[in-house]
Order: C-alpha cells, then sequence, then structure tokens
C-alpha cells in the first residue's frame, strides 16, 4: 500500500510545484532581488529593446513559474508544463553560471522529466 505510483506521483508533484509557486510568487514580492542578483543585465537589456522593463522580465518569469507550478498541482497538460519547466531551469546555469544553484537545479530538472516521462493510464485524470 505505501508503495504506489499513484501516490509517488502526487508527491512529486506537490513538491515540484510548491518549488515553481514559491519562487514564482516570490518574483512578484521581490523582483528587485530577481534583479540585482538572479536575472543578467544583458536580459533587462535585451527585453528593453520590446519595451518590456526589468520588473517585466521579473514578472514574465514569475507568471511563467506560477502556470507551471498550478498545472503541475492540478494535474493538467502535466508532461507539457514539466518539459518547460525542465527547460526553463536547464537553461539557468548557462545564464547565472555553474555552481551550486546548478546543481540543485538539475535535480529539479531530473524530478520533472520523471514526472514528464510518468506513464500515464487511459482513466480520466482527478486531482490524485
Amino acid at each position: 500500500m505505501w508503495q504506489s505510483l499513484r501516490y509517488s506521483n502526487l508527491l512529486l508533484r506537490l513538491g515540484l510545484a510548491f518549488v515553481f509557486l514559491w519562487l514564482g510568487i516570490d518574483k512578484f514580492i521581490h523582483p528587485s532581488y530577481w534583479l540585482a542578483v538572479w536575472i543578467p543585465s544583458w536580459l533587462v537589456t535585451a527585453a528593453s529593446s520590446v519595451a518590456l522593463s526589468g520588473y517585466g522580465v521579473a514578472y514574465l518569469f514569475g507568471a511563467f513559474e506560477v502556470l507551471v507550478g498550478i498545472a503541475i498541482l492540478a494535474n493538467l497538460f502535466v508532461s507539457t508544463f514539466a518539459i518547460l519547466g525542465a527547460v526553463f531551469l536547464a537553461a539557468i546555469p548557462f545564464f547565472a553560471g555553474f555552481g551550486e544553484i546548478a546543481v540543485r537545479d538539475m535535480g529539479l530538472v531530473a524530478a520533472l522529466l520523471a514526472l514528464a516521462f510518468w506513464p500515464r493510464s487511459r482513466v480520466p485524470r482527478t486531482f490524485l
């Protein structure tokens, strides 16, 4: 009973949704921190060429992360959003550098890919 694909899928989705929702919401609460520490200045400069401010970039990233978190939590289009989230996290080391954050993110990428390739049943999806 304790070893169940159903419960392990739920726990994996809850954990990943928590991470994406937390970080996405934090970008709306503390955008200046994210701009100062994590969002590269060249990206802000490039975004300004399409009339998007640095705060707009932070909010855009935050909205994307919240959307990924909600989709994974609600069990809707999980494979699609898990792959999008994995690509998003896998790209971060190329912009922010390789270090302990990149190692953590690679673990999250692996968890997202595991979720993306999780076997799906033909039964209608529910939260569980």
